[in-house]
């Protein structure tokens, strides 16, 4: 039986991120994966922290969020710092 690995930690936090910003907009997955131009289940992968992507996936993603990519990754800082030094940093 092959060992079940945990998914990376930025990856999961990045997904998470993701998915509650789309949701904010009003997009269903589906709706969002199309305007990313990117596969509606390779999302699905992203938002459950299953895909490591490359920086070309980010950026239409960040976009179609029409959030500024250093906004973006100032968030997913917040969330690693809290995972990696405790909530109390």
């Amino acid at each position: 039986m092959a060992k079940k690995t945990e998914k990376p930690a930025i990856l999961v936090a990045f997904g998470h991120l993701v998915r509650n910003h789309r949701k904010k907009k009003g997009y269903s997955q589906e709706a969002f994966a199309d305007i990313c131009d990117i596969d509606r289940s390779y999302m699905g992968g992203v938002e459950r922290g299953e895909r490591n992507l490359a920086l070309l996936n980010i950026e239409r993603i960040v976009a179609a969020l029409e959030i500024k990519p250093s906004a973006f990754f100032k968030e997913l800082d917040e969330i690693w710092l809290k995972q990696h030094l405790g909530s109390d940093k």
